[in-house]
């Protein structure tokens, strides 16, 4: 069988890539995303394993929408290298190793600028905090919100904590309440938590039943199974506006979360690991931390 032959096993029509997205560890809402591209890409008529095709059509994406196709079509072709390698023989060796060749090259076709320099983050203060948490109109708004910042959560994290992921570590005489976590990549961690959080999830758990996730839907009286990410950003922004800042997101909340510790003197190596971060530079660049707010030259500039 010839390399071509052997790519063509690979589908034009998206469902191995699919697959691939599917046993991947993300979140939903990123693989909802990495689906979504895959789809407007085939919706041109062209293959996902035509390399030069991909290329033009990638050109025509903002950088976004660019960088979500790169990480789906990466998926897909890292998958599919796989199984040809897991399937190569002495007879099909020189075939697998060029189909091999040229699914790679697919992971080169699309290129995605990456930002240089550093970019101004946003966050609330202490006050601001106080304010948001005091807008929120039920139980569960207040735990959702306290959960982005006063755990650090991301999103994805959030909606799909469970009541049975919260449990009490033994420290000192009444023991620290902390949250299981599972981040990206289906990586575990602990992030103790405030008592007064940790109440309000103790109220919701008695209010729901101590099963199933945290965080559920809510309508017309009646309570749902989950609440979702989209949910969740809703009752962000909502309770932005309500403080005076209609832009808020949910991850200017775990923002929140790192820069009030790190202003506490909370060790920067311990925010990072709250934060599921994969090394402390990451969190460094996600503080700003290379610009000191305090003094800077235009306060010495005589501007009057």
């Amino acid at each position: 069988m010839s390399d071509l032959a052997l790519i063509s096993t690979q589908d034009g029509t998206g469902e191995a890539a699919m697959a691939a997205i599917e046993a991947a560890a993300l979140a939903p809402t990123t693989k909802a995303q990495y689906r979504k591209a895959i789809k407007n890409y085939l919706a041109t008529g062209h293959k996902l394993t035509d390399s030069e095709a991909l290329k033009r059509y990638a050109r025509t994406l903002p950088k976004s929408s660019r960088a979500f196709l790169k990480a789906a079509v990466g998926r897909f072709a890292s998958a599919a290298v796989n199984d040809f390698k897991g399937g190569a023989t002495p007879e099909n060796v020189q075939a697998v190793q060029a189909a091999v060749y040229r699914l790679e090259a697919l992971q080169g076709a699309i290129t995605v600028e990456q930002s240089k320099g550093s970019k101004a983050h946003s966050w609330l203060s202490g006050s601001q905090v106080k304010r948001l948490l005091s807008t929120a109109e039920t139980l569960r708004d207040k735990v959702a919100l306290g959960l982005l910042v006063g755990a650090g959560l991301r999103r994805e994290e959030a909606v799909g904590l469970r009541f049975s992921d919260v449990m009490t570590l033994p420290h000192g005489d009444a023991g620290r309440v902390v949250l299981n976590v599972t981040g990206k990549g289906a990586k575990q961690r602990i992030v103790p938590i405030s008592k007064p959080l940790a109440a309000d999830i103790a109220l919701l758990s008695a209010e729901l039943g101590n099963e199933g996730r945290i965080l559920r839907n809510a309508r017309h009286g009646r309570t749902g199974a989950s609440l979702s990410a989209v949910g969740l950003f809703g009752i962000v922004r909502a309770a932005g506006e309500a403080i005076g800042t209609p832009e808020l997101a949910p991850h200017d909340l775990r923002r929140t979360f790192a820069q009030l510790g790190y202003d506490a003197g909370v060790p920067l190596t311990q925010i990072s690991t709250l934060l599921g971060h994969s090394s402390v530079a990451t969190t460094q660049r996600y503080l700003n931390l290379d610009v000191d707010l305090s003094a800077t030259v235009s306060d010495f500039v005589p501007y009057v």
